[in-house]
């Protein structure tokens, strides 16, 4: 039997999804929640073998969430299940240790497909995001970097933030001012300023127009 836990901050769709993954006859939800906190001391206690996790959690960045679990339970399987589907947030969940990624805009069959594939330790894309990756592909062989999806030139520079770094582009891509973002996140006003200088240099670019241009190119500030 498959041990799941589910952290979405809708009671609706976690219950839709529970039942669903239920039915299946070879998964046990262990655990539902709304609130990180509580997840994450579930997940200690609980010990499951893959954590659903949505990226909405509020005031707690998701990828922050996820890489705390997978320091401390490094052997749990985390698949993200997220409406912020844009293909550079796909590919930094990923790299930062996501065993998998499936759209809300996905068949909800996609999630049981999902879970028992990186139950397995296989990797797993909802079928909308593997079809975008692969059109995404270069097409001259010389271009590939090996197997898997593919990303263009800015998603690669966007893979390179950290998730802090992430969530200040998206406030500065969304128009926020550094106060405003600085009092989401928790963090000082200076702090925020040095990651907005560190999110120009790595994106290699120079103004905050800029910034939004890539977010608009790449879907970062879809909802």
């Amino acid at each position: 039997m498959i041990r799941v836990l589910l952290l979405d901050d809708h009671p609706v769709v976690r219950d839709g999804f529970k039942r669903l993954l239920l039915q299946t006859g070879q998964i046990d939800v262990v655990g539902d929640f709304g609130d990180a906190e509580q997840a994450l001391l579930a997940c200690r206690q609980q010990a499951p073998d893959v954590v659903v996790l949505d990226l909405s959690l509020g005031p707690v960045q998701g990828l922050d969430w996820m890489l705390t679990l997978l320091h401390q339970q490094p052997q749990t399987r985390v698949l993200v299940f997220s409406m912020h589907d844009a293909a550079p947030l796909v590919k930094r969940a990923l790299s930062l240790g996501a065993s998998g990624f499936v759209s809300k805009q996905a068949q909800p069959d996609s999630l049981v497909s999902a879970v028992l594939a990186v139950s397995r330790g296989e990797r797993y894309l909802s079928a909308d995001l593997a079809m975008r990756a692969q059109q995404q592909q270069p097409q001259k062989p010389q271009q590939q970097r090996g197997p898997g999806p593919q990303f263009d030139r800015n998603e690669d520079l966007l893979a390179t933030l950290t998730p802090k770094e992430w969530a200040v582009f998206r406030g500065l891509a969304q128009g926020q001012s550094v106060a405003a973002i600085a009092d989401q996140l928790g963090l000082s006003a200076k702090t925020v300023s040095n990651h907005q200088t560190t999110i120009k240099e790595k994106l290699r670019v120079e103004t905050t127009a800029a910034l939004v241009h890539i977010a608009l190119n790449h879907a970062v500030l879809n909802p």
